[in-house]
């Protein structure tokens, strides 16, 4: 029996490309947004950008370091760089120049990460960064983006050409539902409340929005009501949507293609605990690296897809 699902979708694409698209048309509304890369054009949809704004954009090649001083610099001469290579590079590997020449005194730098998570799929452990987003939220003045699908990608890479400050905007490689509207006004730090419900919370960032929406369908077959609520915006994180949602509620589970140590979870449960505490079940990656699979395949192996979700939000709700 198929799920009366509340969101659906007729196409699939990687949000790597609502990137792509999203900065080019971004370039196109302001001529001092440039472009960065680390010799991954092709793997960051940066090359219709590089096409029509040439003397706009900076090959870098394998030096991620230097990419995000040069970025530094061209921000304190009044451009909007958005620097652009796969998430463990753009965090693990070079940090220090982020905390230092970036965060540290408020740059205009925008960083770009592609292919994330455990949804990189075949590269396997060593390219699959699971603990990015810990790390980019505890810089001081950091943004921390991570949204859900080729149109809220779009919409947040425009947003955040327009957004003063650093930030870090996440996305992936594998084709994925597009079920968020098109042209859709994005809002940083504001979360999304998808789905209206009263017995659990489900808070999702990123991939894992659409599990959350598969698994809202299929509790509702169980008679149990889920409120499906969309974090994009991992920092600032809107408190006041989450508090107002568990008040309901009563109960929450936090998903996320992430470790769970430092992850958006880590993040809603300090919420509650200083203002309202609740039972909170996670879905995320129970610390550990990743390995080579599908998306599929690692997503089902990790516990990071809608049955896990459901049997999450099953075990907050026994928890009240």
């Amino acid at each position: 029996m198929s799920l009366d699902l509340k969101f659906t979708y007729t196409e699939k694409k990687d949000t790597r490309s609502g990137f792509g698209d999203g900065f080019l048309e971004a370039g196109r509304k302001n001529p001092n947004v440039v472009g960065l890369c680390a010799d991954l054009i092709g793997s960051l949809k940066m090359g219709d950008f590089q096409k029509e704004f040439p003397e706009r954009f900076f090959q870098t090649g394998i030096a991620e370091a230097n990419m995000i001083g040069i970025s530094a610099g061209l921000a304190i001469g009044g451009k909007i760089p958005f620097a652009g290579t796969f998430a463990n590079f753009a965090t693990g590997r070079v940090y220090d120049q982020i905390r230092q020449s970036v965060a540290y005194s408020d740059k205009n730098v925008k960083i770009c990460a592609s292919h994330a998570g455990l949804t990189l799929g075949e590269d396997g452990a060593t390219h699959q960064i699971l603990e990015d987003l810990g790390m980019m939220k505890m810089l001081p003045h950091m943004t921390v983006i991570n949204p859900c699908d080729y149109n809220q990608t779009k919409a947040a890479t425009l947003a955040i050409a327009e957004h003063e400050g650093p930030v870090y905007l996440r996305f992936g490689r594998p084709s994925w539902p597009i079920f968020t509207p098109k042209d859709q006004k994005f809002e940083i730090g504001k979360a999304w409340k998808m789905i209206d419900g009263k017995d659990v919370t489900i808070f999702a960032t990123g991939h894992l929005v659409w599990e959350a929406v598969v698994a809202e369908a299929m509790l509702r077959e169980e008679g149990i009501h889920a409120e499906v609520i969309n974090i994009h915006t991992i920092k600032p994180l809107d408190e006041e949507a989450i508090l107002e949602s568990v008040k309901k509620t009563g109960c929450a589970v936090s998903a996320e293609e992430h470790q769970i140590n430092g992850g958006l979870g880590d993040s809603i449960a300090q919420t509650l605990i200083r203002h309202n505490p609740a039972p909170l079940e996670y879905v995320g990656v129970n610390d550990s690296f990743g390995e080579s699979g599908t998306p599929t395949q690692l997503l089902e192996k990790y516990g990071l897809n809608a049955e896990n979700i459901v049997k999450a939000a099953k075990a907050a709700i026994a928890r009240k």
